[in-house]
């Protein structure tokens, strides 16, 4: 099954917690949380103690996205406040290998993200020791982007390389998804769907969310 994770970038900042519980009642399975330091991205959101609040909120899994410069320094913090998964761009990872055993010895799930210029053969190396491989199909930093095409056949090469692991980290992606073109990109490989827009611009959570489950889910892959 595929899994649909709600960015909650896309939510309205002055109830997040209300909308997190919406669409934990609407059926996602996942809240996507990004956390941006206005320098690896032109935006800042949130940090530890926000989400450490959020926490209280909800029993399902945390999917912390760093893009942040030095995320070696806030590792811990996002941690300790909660953070299931805990995703680094390897753009901004001086230290990759050292990075992924530091979210792992904290007893995290480690993920590491692409942006959608940076080629996949630079994580060759660490697939193998990550638990969550995220494919970026917008540039980061704002919600509500288009899906750029180029994604999908790295999607697909992707999927293919995971494929011919013996663990085999979960393949995320994160821009621009919505019920246009969900099935395509699960057809792709995509395990985790990451929707923002498409989610908390709707006027019906739970309907949405069912709609882009089932849509993922009919991908035949």
């Amino acid at each position: 099954m595929k899994l649909i994770a709600p960015s909650i970038l896309s939510a309205d900042g002055g109830k997040l917690a209300e909308e997190i519980v919406a669409v934990e009642k609407a059926g996602a399975d996942w809240i996507h949380v990004d956390v941006m330091d206005g320098q690896f991205v032109p935006n800042i959101t949130m940090g530890p103690a926000i989400i450490a609040a959020l926490r209280k909120t909800t029993k399902l899994p945390f999917d912390v996205h760093l893009m942040i410069n030095n995320p070696d320094n806030f590792i811990e913090a996002f941690a300790d406040a909660g953070a299931d998964y805990i995703t680094v761009h390897i753009e901004a990872s001086h230290h990759l290998h050292r990075t992924v055993e530091l979210i792992k010895k904290l007893g995290k799930k480690a993920g590491v993200s692409l942006n959608p210029a940076t080629p996949l053969h630079s994580i060759e190396e660490i697939l193998p020791g990550i638990n969550l491989l995220l494919i970026m199909s917008v540039n980061p930093g704002f919600g509500g982007q288009k899906f750029i095409p180029g994604a999908l056949p790295k999607i697909q090469r992707a999927s293919e390389m995971i494929a011919k692991l013996p663990q085999k980290p979960l393949l995320e992606v994160d821009g621009g998804v919505n019920l246009q073109n969900i099935a395509s990109i699960a057809r792709a490989g995509a395990d985790v769907l990451v929707a923002g827009a498409a989610v908390f611009g709707a006027t019906d959570y739970a309907q949405t969310v069912a709609a882009l489950k089932a849509s993922a889910n009919i991908s035949g892959k």
